[in-house]
Protein backbone atom coordinates (compact mmCIF):
# COMPACT_ATOMS: atom_id res chain seq x y z
CA UNK A 1 0.00 0.00 0.00
CA UNK A 2 1.36 3.43 -0.57
CA UNK A 3 0.58 7.15 -0.45
CA UNK A 4 1.48 10.37 -1.83
CA UNK A 5 3.16 12.87 0.12
CA UNK A 6 2.48 16.57 0.54
CA UNK A 7 4.71 17.54 -2.93
CA UNK A 8 3.04 14.82 -4.84
CA UNK A 9 6.04 13.43 -6.30
CA UNK A 10 6.77 10.31 -4.30
CA UNK A 11 4.55 7.30 -3.11
CA UNK A 12 5.29 6.39 0.66
CA UNK A 13 4.46 2.82 1.46
CA UNK A 14 1.70 2.19 3.94
CA UNK A 15 2.79 -0.51 5.79
CA UNK A 16 2.23 0.92 9.45
CA UNK A 17 -1.53 1.33 8.84
CA UNK A 18 -2.16 -2.21 8.24
CA UNK A 19 0.95 -3.64 10.71
CA UNK A 20 0.41 -1.01 13.49
CA UNK A 21 -3.70 -0.07 13.43
CA UNK A 22 -5.89 -3.82 13.38
CA UNK A 23 -3.59 -5.17 16.11
CA UNK A 24 -4.61 -2.51 18.33
CA UNK A 25 -8.34 -2.16 17.59
CA UNK A 26 -8.68 -6.18 18.33
CA UNK A 27 -6.47 -5.39 21.32
CA UNK A 28 -9.00 -2.97 22.63
CA UNK A 29 -12.07 -4.51 21.49
CA UNK A 30 -11.45 -7.13 24.03
CA UNK A 31 -10.36 -3.95 26.49
CA UNK A 32 -13.84 -2.67 25.82
CA UNK A 33 -15.65 -5.58 25.73
CA UNK A 34 -15.87 -5.33 29.68
CA UNK A 35 -17.94 -2.04 29.10
CA UNK A 36 -19.82 -3.17 26.53
CA UNK A 37 -21.66 -6.76 27.83
CA UNK A 38 -22.40 -5.23 31.62
CA UNK A 39 -25.67 -3.41 30.09
CA UNK A 40 -26.89 -6.82 29.23
CA UNK A 41 -25.24 -9.29 31.70
CA UNK A 42 -25.70 -7.61 34.89
CA UNK A 43 -30.08 -8.01 34.60
CA UNK A 44 -29.71 -11.81 34.06
CA UNK A 45 -27.54 -11.53 37.90
CA UNK A 46 -31.07 -10.72 39.22
CA UNK A 47 -31.81 -13.69 40.33
CA UNK A 48 -28.60 -13.87 42.43
CA UNK A 49 -28.00 -10.52 43.30
CA UNK A 50 -31.12 -8.32 43.76
CA UNK A 51 -29.98 -6.14 41.60
CA UNK A 52 -32.02 -2.20 41.36
CA UNK A 53 -31.62 0.07 38.07
CA UNK A 54 -29.22 1.95 40.84
CA UNK A 55 -27.00 -1.00 41.50
CA UNK A 56 -26.33 -1.69 37.67
CA UNK A 57 -25.56 1.87 37.17
CA UNK A 58 -23.80 2.03 40.31
CA UNK A 59 -21.50 -1.73 39.11
CA UNK A 60 -20.89 0.28 35.53
CA UNK A 61 -19.87 3.46 37.06
CA UNK A 62 -17.50 2.44 39.41
CA UNK A 63 -15.41 0.76 36.49
CA UNK A 64 -14.06 4.42 35.65
CA UNK A 65 -13.49 5.18 39.63
CA UNK A 66 -10.62 2.19 39.22
CA UNK A 67 -9.77 3.44 35.30
CA UNK A 68 -8.63 6.69 36.52
CA UNK A 69 -5.60 6.14 38.47
CA UNK A 70 -3.09 4.77 35.89
CA UNK A 71 -3.87 7.19 33.06
CA UNK A 72 -0.95 9.56 34.04
CA UNK A 73 1.28 6.85 35.21
CA UNK A 74 0.27 4.65 32.20
CA UNK A 75 0.98 7.80 29.81
CA UNK A 76 4.26 8.59 31.17
CA UNK A 77 5.43 4.74 31.31
CA UNK A 78 4.58 5.10 27.63
CA UNK A 79 6.59 8.22 26.50
CA UNK A 80 9.91 7.48 28.96
CA UNK A 81 9.71 3.70 28.92
CA UNK A 82 7.61 1.83 26.22
CA UNK A 83 4.32 2.26 25.06
CA UNK A 84 4.50 -1.47 23.76
CA UNK A 85 5.25 -2.94 27.17
CA UNK A 86 3.10 -0.89 29.14
CA UNK A 87 0.05 -2.26 27.07
CA UNK A 88 1.26 -6.19 27.15
CA UNK A 89 1.27 -5.83 31.30
CA UNK A 90 -2.20 -4.29 31.39
CA UNK A 91 -3.63 -6.80 29.36
CA UNK A 92 -2.44 -9.62 31.78
CA UNK A 93 -3.47 -7.89 34.60
CA UNK A 94 -7.16 -6.95 33.38
CA UNK A 95 -7.79 -10.52 32.36
CA UNK A 96 -7.91 -11.42 35.88
CA UNK A 97 -10.62 -9.74 36.91
CA UNK A 98 -12.74 -9.45 33.83
CA UNK A 99 -12.62 -13.57 34.46
CA UNK A 100 -13.34 -12.81 38.07
CA UNK A 101 -16.48 -10.80 37.51
CA UNK A 102 -17.85 -14.25 36.66
CA UNK A 103 -17.15 -15.74 40.16
CA UNK A 104 -18.11 -13.28 42.30
CA UNK A 105 -20.71 -14.23 45.05
CA UNK A 106 -22.04 -10.45 46.59
CA UNK A 107 -22.92 -7.18 45.29
CA UNK A 108 -19.91 -5.78 47.04
CA UNK A 109 -17.28 -8.36 45.51
CA UNK A 110 -19.14 -7.15 42.02
CA UNK A 111 -18.23 -4.05 42.26
CA UNK A 112 -14.49 -4.65 43.54
CA UNK A 113 -13.80 -6.26 40.19
CA UNK A 114 -15.21 -3.68 38.56
CA UNK A 115 -13.36 -1.57 39.89
CA UNK A 116 -9.97 -3.74 39.44
CA UNK A 117 -11.15 -4.42 35.87
CA UNK A 118 -11.14 -0.67 35.73
CA UNK A 119 -8.11 -0.02 37.33
CA UNK A 120 -6.12 -2.61 35.10
CA UNK A 121 -7.65 -1.16 32.03
CA UNK A 122 -6.60 2.57 32.53
CA UNK A 123 -3.11 2.69 31.44
CA UNK A 124 -3.94 1.50 27.82
CA UNK A 125 -5.62 4.41 26.16
CA UNK A 126 -3.04 6.78 26.60
CA UNK A 127 -0.35 4.39 26.04
CA UNK A 128 -1.84 3.41 22.40
CA UNK A 129 -1.91 7.31 22.14
CA UNK A 130 1.77 7.82 22.59
CA UNK A 131 2.05 4.99 20.43
CA UNK A 132 0.43 6.50 17.29
CA UNK A 133 1.80 9.63 17.82
CA UNK A 134 5.43 8.38 17.34
CA UNK A 135 3.54 6.44 14.41
CA UNK A 136 1.53 8.78 12.41
CA UNK A 137 2.34 12.33 11.84
CA UNK A 138 -0.49 15.00 12.76
CA UNK A 139 -1.94 15.42 8.91
CA UNK A 140 -2.36 11.93 9.29
CA UNK A 141 -3.19 11.83 13.30
CA UNK A 142 -7.16 12.26 13.53
CA UNK A 143 -7.83 9.32 10.46
CA UNK A 144 -5.29 6.57 12.88
CA UNK A 145 -7.13 7.79 16.00
CA UNK A 146 -10.78 7.12 14.46
CA UNK A 147 -9.55 3.90 12.61
CA UNK A 148 -7.58 2.53 16.19
CA UNK A 149 -10.83 3.95 18.11
CA UNK A 150 -13.42 2.20 15.91
CA UNK A 151 -12.30 -0.59 18.09
CA UNK A 152 -15.39 1.21 19.97
CA UNK A 153 -18.45 0.92 17.92
CA UNK A 154 -17.18 -2.63 16.29
CA UNK A 155 -16.96 -4.17 20.20
CA UNK A 156 -20.45 -3.17 20.42
CA UNK A 157 -21.63 -4.34 16.84
CA UNK A 158 -19.25 -7.80 17.75
CA UNK A 159 -20.02 -8.02 20.95
CA UNK A 160 -23.51 -7.41 21.85
CA UNK A 161 -25.32 -10.09 19.60
CA UNK A 162 -22.41 -12.41 20.69
CA UNK A 163 -23.53 -11.76 24.38
CA UNK A 164 -27.00 -11.77 23.67
CA UNK A 165 -26.05 -15.34 21.74
CA UNK A 166 -23.96 -16.52 24.89
CA UNK A 167 -26.71 -15.53 27.27
CA UNK A 168 -29.40 -18.12 25.35
CA UNK A 169 -26.97 -20.74 26.16
CA UNK A 170 -24.73 -20.37 29.32
CA UNK A 171 -25.11 -18.50 32.83
CA UNK A 172 -24.42 -14.27 32.88
CA UNK A 173 -21.35 -15.83 34.90
CA UNK A 174 -20.02 -18.08 32.60
CA UNK A 175 -20.45 -14.99 29.60
CA UNK A 176 -18.18 -12.81 31.84
CA UNK A 177 -15.78 -15.94 32.46
CA UNK A 178 -15.25 -16.69 28.56
CA UNK A 179 -14.82 -13.22 27.59
CA UNK A 180 -12.31 -12.13 30.04
CA UNK A 181 -9.71 -14.58 28.49
CA UNK A 182 -9.18 -13.78 25.06
CA UNK A 183 -6.56 -10.98 26.22
CA UNK A 184 -4.58 -13.26 27.56
CA UNK A 185 -4.09 -15.04 24.00
CA UNK A 186 -4.01 -11.53 22.04
CA UNK A 187 -1.35 -10.28 23.76
CA UNK A 188 1.40 -12.72 22.30
CA UNK A 189 0.29 -11.18 19.32
CA UNK A 190 0.81 -8.16 20.30
CA UNK A 191 4.08 -8.55 21.79
CA UNK A 192 5.44 -10.20 18.45
CA UNK A 193 3.69 -7.68 15.79
CA UNK A 194 4.28 -4.35 17.85
CA UNK A 195 7.11 -1.83 18.07
CA UNK A 196 7.71 1.48 19.69
CA UNK A 197 8.64 3.14 16.81
CA UNK A 198 9.96 3.10 13.00
CA UNK A 199 13.45 2.40 13.92
CA UNK A 200 13.01 -0.43 15.36
CA UNK A 201 10.92 -1.86 12.82
CA UNK A 202 12.44 -4.23 10.61
CA UNK A 203 9.27 -4.86 8.39
CA UNK A 204 9.17 -0.53 7.59
CA UNK A 205 10.88 0.52 3.75
CA UNK A 206 13.72 3.29 4.34
CA UNK A 207 11.43 5.90 2.73
CA UNK A 208 8.66 4.97 5.08
CA UNK A 209 10.49 5.38 7.97
CA UNK A 210 12.13 8.33 6.72
CA UNK A 211 8.74 10.46 5.70
CA UNK A 212 7.33 9.12 9.50
CA UNK A 213 10.73 10.84 11.18
CA UNK A 214 11.03 13.91 8.98
CA UNK A 215 7.59 14.68 9.39
CA UNK A 216 6.91 14.12 13.38
CA UNK A 217 10.39 16.09 13.86
CA UNK A 218 9.39 19.13 11.60
CA UNK A 219 6.27 19.06 13.99
CA UNK A 220 7.90 18.82 17.00
CA UNK A 221 9.92 22.18 15.90
CA UNK A 222 6.43 24.15 15.56
CA UNK A 223 5.56 23.53 19.22
CA UNK A 224 6.77 25.42 22.39
CA UNK A 225 9.56 23.33 24.23
CA UNK A 226 8.41 21.42 26.97
CA UNK A 227 8.44 23.03 30.27
CA UNK A 228 7.47 19.28 32.54
CA UNK A 229 4.34 17.80 33.31
CA UNK A 230 3.03 20.56 35.39
CA UNK A 231 2.92 22.90 32.54
CA UNK A 232 1.28 20.64 30.61
CA UNK A 233 -0.90 19.84 32.77
CA UNK A 234 -2.07 23.56 33.51
CA UNK A 235 -2.21 24.68 29.78
CA UNK A 236 -5.55 26.09 29.57
CA UNK A 237 -6.63 24.17 26.45
CA UNK A 238 -5.63 20.83 28.49
CA UNK A 239 -8.06 21.77 30.87
CA UNK A 240 -10.77 22.65 29.18
CA UNK A 241 -10.33 19.59 27.17
CA UNK A 242 -11.07 17.57 30.41
CA UNK A 243 -13.72 19.60 30.88
CA UNK A 244 -15.51 19.40 27.85
CA UNK A 245 -14.21 15.46 27.43
CA UNK A 246 -16.03 14.89 31.39
CA UNK A 247 -19.50 16.14 30.11
CA UNK A 248 -18.91 13.71 26.62
CA UNK A 249 -18.47 11.29 28.15
CA UNK A 250 -21.22 11.62 30.44
CA UNK A 251 -23.45 11.66 27.68
CA UNK A 252 -21.91 8.88 25.97
CA UNK A 253 -21.29 5.93 28.71
CA UNK A 254 -25.13 6.36 29.51
CA UNK A 255 -26.32 6.57 26.23
CA UNK A 256 -24.55 3.39 25.45
CA UNK A 257 -24.97 2.01 28.74
CA UNK A 258 -28.76 1.94 28.09
CA UNK A 259 -29.09 1.45 24.28
CA UNK A 260 -30.12 -2.41 25.10
CA UNK A 261 -32.44 -1.55 27.34
CA UNK A 262 -34.31 1.03 25.41
CA UNK A 263 -34.44 -1.18 22.23
CA UNK A 264 -35.82 -4.37 24.32
CA UNK A 265 -38.40 -2.12 25.28
CA UNK A 266 -39.63 -1.82 22.18
CA UNK A 267 -38.57 -5.08 21.08
CA UNK A 268 -41.69 -7.29 19.94
CA UNK A 269 -40.55 -10.18 21.86
CA UNK A 270 -37.35 -9.11 23.86
CA UNK A 271 -34.95 -12.25 23.30
CA UNK A 272 -31.80 -11.23 24.28
CA UNK A 273 -30.46 -12.50 21.13
CA UNK A 274 -32.68 -10.31 19.24
CA UNK A 275 -32.17 -7.50 21.35
CA UNK A 276 -28.46 -7.85 20.82
CA UNK A 277 -28.72 -7.36 17.10
CA UNK A 278 -31.12 -4.56 17.23
CA UNK A 279 -28.38 -2.59 19.66
CA UNK A 280 -25.16 -3.60 16.66
CA UNK A 281 -27.34 -0.86 14.48
CA UNK A 282 -26.53 1.85 16.17
CA UNK A 283 -23.07 1.31 16.37
CA UNK A 284 -22.62 0.40 12.86
CA UNK A 285 -23.71 3.84 12.01
CA UNK A 286 -21.35 4.92 14.38
CA UNK A 287 -18.17 3.39 13.22
CA UNK A 288 -18.70 5.10 9.77
CA UNK A 289 -19.51 8.16 10.97
CA UNK A 290 -15.84 8.07 12.87
CA UNK A 291 -13.75 7.25 10.14
CA UNK A 292 -15.84 9.94 7.38
CA UNK A 293 -15.63 12.77 9.91
CA UNK A 294 -11.57 12.42 11.06
CA UNK A 295 -10.69 12.05 7.30
CA UNK A 296 -12.33 15.47 6.37
CA UNK A 297 -11.05 16.91 9.54
CA UNK A 298 -7.61 15.33 8.52
CA UNK A 299 -8.07 17.12 4.89
CA UNK A 300 -8.64 19.94 6.33
CA UNK A 301 -6.77 20.72 8.84
CA UNK A 302 -9.26 21.87 11.33
CA UNK A 303 -10.32 19.99 14.91
CA UNK A 304 -12.93 21.93 16.84
CA UNK A 305 -16.13 22.17 14.25
CA UNK A 306 -15.13 18.33 14.02
CA UNK A 307 -15.89 17.40 17.25
CA UNK A 308 -18.96 20.18 18.15
CA UNK A 309 -20.93 19.68 15.58
CA UNK A 310 -21.20 15.84 16.19
CA UNK A 311 -22.02 16.46 19.54
CA UNK A 312 -25.16 18.40 19.04
CA UNK A 313 -26.06 15.81 16.15
CA UNK A 314 -25.71 13.19 19.12
CA UNK A 315 -27.71 15.67 21.98
CA UNK A 316 -30.44 16.22 19.24
CA UNK A 317 -31.02 12.41 18.91
CA UNK A 318 -31.31 12.11 22.21
CA UNK A 319 -34.20 14.13 23.12
CA UNK A 320 -35.93 14.31 19.56
CA UNK A 321 -35.95 10.37 20.07
CA UNK A 322 -37.68 10.66 23.70
CA UNK A 323 -40.54 12.27 21.44
CA UNK A 324 -41.40 8.91 19.32
CA UNK A 325 -41.48 6.66 22.24
CA UNK A 326 -44.29 4.91 20.04
CA UNK A 327 -43.09 4.36 17.23
CA UNK A 328 -40.07 1.88 17.09
CA UNK A 329 -38.50 2.64 13.53
CA UNK A 330 -38.28 6.20 14.31
CA UNK A 331 -36.78 5.45 17.88
CA UNK A 332 -34.28 3.22 15.95
CA UNK A 333 -33.43 6.02 13.60
CA UNK A 334 -32.86 8.36 16.45
CA UNK A 335 -30.75 6.59 18.38
CA UNK A 336 -28.39 5.74 15.03
CA UNK A 337 -28.24 9.63 15.07
CA UNK A 338 -27.51 9.98 18.60
CA UNK A 339 -24.71 7.49 17.99
CA UNK A 340 -23.02 9.20 15.06
CA UNK A 341 -23.12 12.08 17.41
CA UNK A 342 -21.14 10.64 20.40
CA UNK A 343 -19.01 8.37 18.26
CA UNK A 344 -18.01 10.70 16.06
CA UNK A 345 -15.74 13.29 17.17
CA UNK A 346 -13.15 10.41 18.61
CA UNK A 347 -10.28 11.13 16.03
CA UNK A 348 -10.12 15.05 15.83
CA UNK A 349 -10.79 15.34 19.32
CA UNK A 350 -7.47 13.10 20.10
CA UNK A 351 -5.78 14.81 17.68
CA UNK A 352 -5.71 17.95 19.44
CA UNK A 353 -3.31 16.84 22.63
CA UNK A 354 -0.08 16.12 20.67
CA UNK A 355 -1.05 19.07 18.16
CA UNK A 356 -0.36 21.27 21.39
CA UNK A 357 2.92 19.22 23.49
CA UNK A 358 5.70 17.93 22.41
CA UNK A 359 5.55 13.95 22.13
CA UNK A 360 7.41 13.31 26.01
CA UNK A 361 4.30 14.99 28.08
CA UNK A 362 1.86 14.30 25.58
CA UNK A 363 0.68 11.38 26.57
CA UNK A 364 0.96 12.53 30.64
CA UNK A 365 -1.33 15.23 29.46
CA UNK A 366 -3.93 12.34 27.44
CA UNK A 367 -3.83 10.02 29.88
CA UNK A 368 -4.82 12.88 32.40
CA UNK A 369 -7.77 13.97 30.18
CA UNK A 370 -8.86 10.68 29.35
CA UNK A 371 -8.90 10.25 33.44
CA UNK A 372 -10.73 13.22 34.73
CA UNK A 373 -12.74 12.93 31.67
CA UNK A 374 -14.09 9.18 31.86
CA UNK A 375 -15.29 10.47 35.57
CA UNK A 376 -18.36 11.33 33.70
CA UNK A 377 -18.44 7.72 32.56
CA UNK A 378 -19.46 7.49 36.12
CA UNK A 379 -21.69 10.30 35.92
CA UNK A 380 -23.84 9.34 32.81
CA UNK A 381 -24.82 5.74 33.84
CA UNK A 382 -25.30 6.37 37.33
CA UNK A 383 -27.67 9.68 36.53
CA UNK A 384 -29.83 7.62 33.90
CA UNK A 385 -30.49 4.82 36.38
CA UNK A 386 -31.11 7.24 39.48
CA UNK A 387 -33.55 8.78 37.19
CA UNK A 388 -35.24 5.80 35.57
CA UNK A 389 -35.55 4.63 39.24
CA UNK A 390 -37.75 7.50 40.38
CA UNK A 391 -39.48 8.40 37.27
CA UNK A 392 -40.26 4.85 35.59
CA UNK A 393 -39.26 6.36 32.36
CA UNK A 394 -36.13 7.37 30.04
CA UNK A 395 -37.39 10.75 29.40
CA UNK A 396 -35.35 13.04 32.14
CA UNK A 397 -32.40 10.73 31.84
CA UNK A 398 -32.05 11.38 28.61
CA UNK A 399 -32.66 14.83 27.92
CA UNK A 400 -29.83 15.45 30.82
CA UNK A 401 -27.41 13.17 28.87
CA UNK A 402 -28.25 15.38 26.02
CA UNK A 403 -27.84 18.62 27.82
CA UNK A 404 -24.25 17.17 28.70
CA UNK A 405 -23.24 16.84 25.24
CA UNK A 406 -24.33 20.34 24.14
CA UNK A 407 -21.89 21.43 27.15
CA UNK A 408 -19.07 19.69 25.16
CA UNK A 409 -19.68 21.18 22.17
CA UNK A 410 -20.03 24.68 23.45
CA UNK A 411 -16.41 24.48 25.01
CA UNK A 412 -15.22 22.63 21.74
CA UNK A 413 -16.16 25.37 19.51
CA UNK A 414 -14.17 28.30 21.62
CA UNK A 415 -11.42 26.18 22.95
CA UNK A 416 -9.11 27.47 19.78
CA UNK A 417 -7.12 24.82 19.63
CA UNK A 418 -7.25 24.85 15.68
CA UNK A 419 -4.56 28.18 15.78
CA UNK A 420 -1.86 27.59 14.32
CA UNK A 421 1.51 26.93 15.81
CA UNK A 422 4.46 29.24 15.37
CA UNK A 423 8.03 27.83 14.76
CA UNK A 424 10.49 29.14 17.28
CA UNK A 425 12.60 31.40 16.03
CA UNK A 426 16.12 30.36 15.20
Amino acid sequence: METTTNSGNRHIPRQRWVRIIPIAVVMYILAFVDRVNVAMVLPYANKDFGLTASAIGFAAGIFFVGYMLLQIPGGILAGRWSAKKVVAILMVLWAIPAVASGLVQNVAELYIARFALGFFAGGVWPAVLVLLATWFPQKERGRANALWMTCLPLSAIIMTPLTGWMLTLTTWRWVFILQGLPPLIWVVVWWIVIRDRPSQARWLSVEERDYIEKSIAEEAATKPPSAGYWSAFTNPKVIWLIVAYFFWMAGFYGFTMWVPSVIKGFSAHGQSELVGWLSAIPFAFALLAMVVNSMWSDRRMKRQMHVAIPLIVGAVGLIAGQFVGHWPVMQMVFLVVAAIGVYGPYGPFWAVPSSLLQVEVAGAAMGLINALGNLGGFLGPYVVGYIKGHTHGEFAGFLVLSVFLLIAAVISIFIGSDKKPHAPAV
